[in-house]
Protein backbone atom coordinates (compact mmCIF):
# COMPACT_ATOMS: atom_id res chain seq x y z
CA UNK A 1 0.00 0.00 0.00
CA UNK A 2 2.72 2.37 0.78
CA UNK A 3 4.79 1.69 -2.42
CA UNK A 4 1.74 2.54 -4.49
CA UNK A 5 1.14 5.92 -2.51
CA UNK A 6 4.61 6.84 -3.44
CA UNK A 7 4.72 5.92 -6.75
CA UNK A 8 1.41 8.16 -7.29
CA UNK A 9 2.85 10.57 -5.16
CA UNK A 10 5.93 11.05 -7.47
CA UNK A 11 4.00 10.89 -10.95
CA UNK A 12 2.29 13.82 -9.14
CA UNK A 13 5.31 15.61 -8.74
CA UNK A 14 6.14 14.62 -11.94
CA UNK A 15 3.18 16.25 -13.49
CA UNK A 16 2.70 19.66 -11.76
CA UNK A 17 5.64 21.23 -13.77
CA UNK A 18 4.03 19.92 -17.26
CA UNK A 19 0.72 20.85 -16.40
CA UNK A 20 1.84 24.19 -15.01
CA UNK A 21 3.78 25.08 -18.28
CA UNK A 22 1.18 24.81 -20.26
CA UNK A 23 -1.42 26.88 -17.91
CA UNK A 24 1.48 29.70 -16.83
CA UNK A 25 2.34 30.39 -20.70
CA UNK A 26 0.22 33.83 -20.48
CA UNK A 27 1.31 34.55 -17.48
CA UNK A 28 4.92 34.32 -18.67
CA UNK A 29 4.06 36.62 -21.18
CA UNK A 30 2.81 39.00 -18.68
CA UNK A 31 5.98 39.22 -16.62
CA UNK A 32 8.23 39.22 -19.26
CA UNK A 33 6.47 42.00 -20.43
CA UNK A 34 6.85 43.73 -16.81
CA UNK A 35 10.75 43.18 -17.46
CA UNK A 36 11.02 44.84 -20.61
CA UNK A 37 8.88 47.73 -18.78
CA UNK A 38 11.38 47.69 -15.87
CA UNK A 39 14.40 47.46 -18.07
CA UNK A 40 12.85 51.02 -19.91
CA UNK A 41 12.21 53.10 -16.88
CA UNK A 42 15.50 52.09 -15.87
CA UNK A 43 17.11 53.19 -18.61
CA UNK A 44 15.27 56.69 -19.91
CA UNK A 45 17.49 57.15 -22.75
CA UNK A 46 16.40 54.35 -24.32
CA UNK A 47 12.39 55.62 -24.66
CA UNK A 48 11.59 59.16 -23.09
CA UNK A 49 10.17 59.40 -19.86
CA UNK A 50 8.52 62.18 -20.42
CA UNK A 51 7.12 60.05 -23.80
CA UNK A 52 5.68 57.41 -21.29
CA UNK A 53 4.08 60.12 -18.85
CA UNK A 54 1.86 61.44 -22.45
CA UNK A 55 1.05 58.09 -23.41
CA UNK A 56 -2.79 56.89 -23.06
CA UNK A 57 -1.54 52.98 -23.34
CA UNK A 58 1.37 51.35 -23.78
CA UNK A 59 2.20 47.76 -25.90
CA UNK A 60 4.66 45.67 -24.58
CA UNK A 61 5.42 42.33 -26.97
CA UNK A 62 8.33 40.06 -25.39
CA UNK A 63 10.62 38.25 -27.34
CA UNK A 64 9.01 38.65 -30.77
CA UNK A 65 10.84 35.96 -32.82
CA UNK A 66 10.85 35.62 -37.39
CA UNK A 67 9.60 32.72 -38.47
CA UNK A 68 11.48 30.21 -39.50
CA UNK A 69 9.56 30.15 -43.43
CA UNK A 70 7.98 32.78 -45.63
CA UNK A 71 9.61 35.70 -46.63
CA UNK A 72 10.16 36.54 -43.10
CA UNK A 73 6.64 37.12 -41.59
CA UNK A 74 6.22 37.35 -37.56
CA UNK A 75 3.78 36.76 -34.91
CA UNK A 76 4.58 38.30 -31.36
CA UNK A 77 2.18 38.00 -28.72
CA UNK A 78 1.92 40.73 -25.57
CA UNK A 79 0.18 43.29 -23.55
CA UNK A 80 -1.53 46.26 -23.40
CA UNK A 81 -2.13 48.76 -20.15
CA UNK A 82 -4.07 51.56 -20.26
CA UNK A 83 -4.64 54.53 -18.34
CA UNK A 84 -8.11 54.23 -16.41
CA UNK A 85 -11.19 56.85 -16.54
CA UNK A 86 -13.42 58.56 -19.72
CA UNK A 87 -10.42 60.62 -20.49
CA UNK A 88 -7.24 58.08 -20.03
CA UNK A 89 -6.31 60.12 -16.47
CA UNK A 90 -6.94 57.13 -13.87
CA UNK A 91 -4.49 54.76 -12.90
CA UNK A 92 -3.39 52.29 -15.07
CA UNK A 93 -5.60 49.53 -15.84
CA UNK A 94 -5.44 45.92 -15.97
CA UNK A 95 -3.95 44.11 -19.04
CA UNK A 96 -5.31 42.97 -22.40
CA UNK A 97 -3.37 40.61 -24.01
CA UNK A 98 -2.55 41.60 -27.75
CA UNK A 99 -1.25 40.17 -30.62
CA UNK A 100 1.27 41.90 -33.20
CA UNK A 101 1.91 40.12 -36.80
CA UNK A 102 3.10 41.57 -40.30
CA UNK A 103 6.21 39.84 -42.77
CA UNK A 104 7.26 43.38 -42.37
CA UNK A 105 8.21 43.26 -38.59
CA UNK A 106 9.75 39.69 -39.78
CA UNK A 107 12.35 41.12 -42.23
CA UNK A 108 13.81 43.71 -39.77
CA UNK A 109 14.21 41.26 -36.87
CA UNK A 110 17.42 39.22 -38.25
CA UNK A 111 16.52 36.37 -36.98
CA UNK A 112 16.70 37.15 -33.58
CA UNK A 113 14.17 37.48 -30.75
CA UNK A 114 13.61 41.00 -30.31
CA UNK A 115 10.97 43.35 -27.72
CA UNK A 116 8.76 45.69 -29.51
CA UNK A 117 7.18 48.22 -27.52
CA UNK A 118 3.98 51.09 -28.62
CA UNK A 119 3.04 54.40 -27.11
CA UNK A 120 -0.36 55.00 -27.80
CA UNK A 121 -0.54 58.80 -27.90
CA UNK A 122 -4.30 60.00 -28.40
CA UNK A 123 -7.70 58.49 -27.47
CA UNK A 124 -8.21 58.09 -31.17
CA UNK A 125 -4.91 56.09 -31.05
CA UNK A 126 -6.56 53.76 -28.30
CA UNK A 127 -10.32 53.56 -29.70
CA UNK A 128 -8.60 52.50 -32.57
CA UNK A 129 -6.41 49.56 -31.15
CA UNK A 130 -9.21 48.39 -28.99
CA UNK A 131 -11.99 48.45 -31.59
CA UNK A 132 -10.68 45.94 -33.79
CA UNK A 133 -7.59 44.78 -36.01
CA UNK A 134 -5.65 47.74 -36.76
CA UNK A 135 -3.10 47.89 -39.54
CA UNK A 136 -0.49 50.40 -38.50
CA UNK A 137 0.04 53.60 -41.02
CA UNK A 138 -3.41 53.16 -42.45
CA UNK A 139 -6.56 52.78 -39.85
CA UNK A 140 -3.75 54.38 -37.35
CA UNK A 141 -0.70 56.22 -37.69
CA UNK A 142 2.32 55.10 -36.83
CA UNK A 143 5.97 56.48 -36.26
CA UNK A 144 9.39 55.46 -35.15
CA UNK A 145 9.49 57.01 -32.09
CA UNK A 146 12.62 59.72 -30.60
CA UNK A 147 14.71 58.36 -28.00
CA UNK A 148 17.50 59.92 -25.68
CA UNK A 149 16.02 61.98 -22.92
CA UNK A 150 16.87 64.89 -24.97
CA UNK A 151 13.98 63.95 -27.41
CA UNK A 152 11.28 66.73 -27.95
CA UNK A 153 7.96 65.67 -27.21
CA UNK A 154 7.13 68.57 -29.48
CA UNK A 155 8.64 67.27 -32.52
CA UNK A 156 6.07 66.80 -35.37
CA UNK A 157 6.58 63.31 -35.17
CA UNK A 158 5.11 63.04 -31.95
CA UNK A 159 2.34 65.75 -32.28
CA UNK A 160 1.38 63.73 -35.40
CA UNK A 161 1.53 59.95 -34.93
CA UNK A 162 -0.92 58.11 -32.64
CA UNK A 163 1.39 55.42 -32.32
CA UNK A 164 5.14 55.64 -31.89
CA UNK A 165 7.27 52.32 -32.20
CA UNK A 166 10.40 50.58 -30.62
CA UNK A 167 11.82 48.12 -30.96
CA UNK A 168 14.99 46.23 -28.91
CA UNK A 169 18.09 44.67 -29.49
CA UNK A 170 20.93 43.47 -28.34
CA UNK A 171 20.17 45.42 -25.19
CA UNK A 172 18.97 49.13 -26.35
CA UNK A 173 16.09 50.60 -28.03
CA UNK A 174 15.51 51.93 -31.09
CA UNK A 175 12.47 53.89 -33.05
CA UNK A 176 11.57 51.22 -35.61
CA UNK A 177 8.72 51.72 -38.51
CA UNK A 178 6.06 49.21 -38.21
CA UNK A 179 3.73 50.58 -40.69
CA UNK A 180 2.09 47.68 -42.75
CA UNK A 181 1.94 45.36 -39.51
CA UNK A 182 -1.10 44.90 -37.48
CA UNK A 183 -2.26 45.03 -33.90
CA UNK A 184 -5.66 42.67 -32.76
CA UNK A 185 -6.69 42.06 -29.58
CA UNK A 186 -5.83 38.25 -28.54
CA UNK A 187 -9.05 36.96 -27.12
CA UNK A 188 -8.11 33.30 -26.49
CA UNK A 189 -4.99 34.14 -24.21
CA UNK A 190 -7.44 36.57 -22.50
CA UNK A 191 -9.69 33.58 -21.28
CA UNK A 192 -6.83 31.90 -20.67
CA UNK A 193 -6.08 34.55 -18.34
CA UNK A 194 -9.15 35.49 -16.57
CA UNK A 195 -11.21 32.23 -17.08
CA UNK A 196 -13.69 33.77 -19.28
CA UNK A 197 -14.70 35.63 -22.58
CA UNK A 198 -13.51 39.45 -22.20
CA UNK A 199 -13.06 41.89 -25.10
CA UNK A 200 -9.26 44.22 -24.83
CA UNK A 201 -12.44 46.80 -23.90
CA UNK A 202 -13.88 44.96 -21.18
CA UNK A 203 -10.77 44.86 -19.89
CA UNK A 204 -8.97 48.38 -19.85
CA UNK A 205 -11.56 50.27 -20.77
CA UNK A 206 -14.55 49.37 -18.50
CA UNK A 207 -12.82 47.92 -15.64
CA UNK A 208 -14.67 44.49 -15.61
CA UNK A 209 -11.81 42.54 -14.05
CA UNK A 210 -8.85 42.93 -11.53
CA UNK A 211 -5.21 42.91 -12.50
CA UNK A 212 -3.88 39.00 -12.17
CA UNK A 213 -0.95 38.09 -10.42
CA UNK A 214 1.47 37.45 -13.70
CA UNK A 215 0.28 41.41 -14.23
CA UNK A 216 0.52 42.82 -10.84
CA UNK A 217 4.79 43.94 -11.50
CA UNK A 218 3.99 45.76 -14.62
CA UNK A 219 0.99 47.51 -13.56
CA UNK A 220 2.49 48.93 -10.56
CA UNK A 221 5.76 50.12 -11.99
CA UNK A 222 3.45 52.19 -14.37
CA UNK A 223 1.35 53.37 -11.87
CA UNK A 224 4.77 54.32 -9.65
CA UNK A 225 6.82 55.63 -12.69
CA UNK A 226 4.17 57.33 -14.49
CA UNK A 227 1.01 58.25 -11.97
CA UNK A 228 -0.42 60.97 -14.07
CA UNK A 229 -1.43 61.64 -17.66
CA UNK A 230 0.54 64.86 -18.42
CA UNK A 231 -0.58 65.63 -22.28
CA UNK A 232 -0.17 68.99 -23.30
CA UNK A 233 -3.99 69.07 -24.84
CA UNK A 234 -5.37 68.31 -20.63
Amino acid sequence: MRKGLAVLFTMVLVALPLLAKDESKEEERLRESGQVLQEILDIPDNIPADLIDRAECVIVFPSVKKFAIGIGGSYGRGAIFCRSGPQFTGSWSAPAMFALEGANIGLQLGGQATDFVLLVMNPKGAESVLGSKVKLGADASAAAGPKGRTAAAQTDIVMKAEILTYSRSRGLFAGISLEGSTLRQDNGANKEIYGRELTARDIVRDGKVGVPAAGQEAVSLLNRNSPRNLSDRR
